[in-house]
């Protein structure tokens, strides 16, 4: 009798080794030490790929506002008239896009201007007030390379001639 309740015995013990190993396996993958790259289906449609891709803007196309300018003409002259209410629009608009660089006031000394290699334009200054309404319309819509971002895609035009006549108010 006590031979088979040490083979009974046995029995368990190596049952209960193989559920721990099993047991130890599943908390691996469980816990991400072992990480396998599962085939996912929604990875490998091609909805999938086109998002990471997005398509180019088709040739010839205008967005729903209209254009903002036509290539090789430049912009147009500014349609929004400089009223109080185009103005405290601008102005804004602008403490949400520009001033973090710019400043409130305008003056290139914006919270993170001392971290930036090339510093932003004082928009006071003769420099830029000198600029026509079409030239910081289009800087606006294009950025500067290596300076300032386009925010073509984030404002619409008509905002973006809103900040224009900001910009010609903080010279006064």
């Amino acid at each position: 009798m006590s031979t088979s309740l040490s083979v009974i015995l046995k029995r368990f013990a190596i049952i209960f080794i193989v559920v721990a190993i099993l047991f130890g396996v599943l908390e691996l993958f469980a816990y991400d030490v072992i990480k396998i790259q599962w085939v996912s289906f929604m990875g490998i449609q091609p909805s999938h790929r086109q998002m990471r891709d997005p398509l180019p803007v088709p040739a010839q196309s205008i967005p729903i506002e209209g254009p903002a300018f036509i290539p090789n003409i430049g912009a147009p002259d500014n349609p929004v008239p400089a009223d109080q209410t185009s103005v405290a629009r601008g102005a804004e608009l602008f403490h949400i896009n520009c001033a973090i660089c710019h400043g409130d006031d305008g003056k290139g000394n914006g919270p993170i201007a001392a971290f930036i290699v090339n510093k932003p334009a004082d928009l006071t200054g003769f420099l830029v007030q000198s600029l026509s309404d079409r030239a910081i319309f289009t800087t606006i819509s294009n950025g500067v390379p290596g300076k300032m971002p386009a925010l073509n895609e984030n404002l619409l035009v008509r905002e973006r001639w809103d900040i224009v006549n900001y910009i010609r108010s903080l010279q006064k």
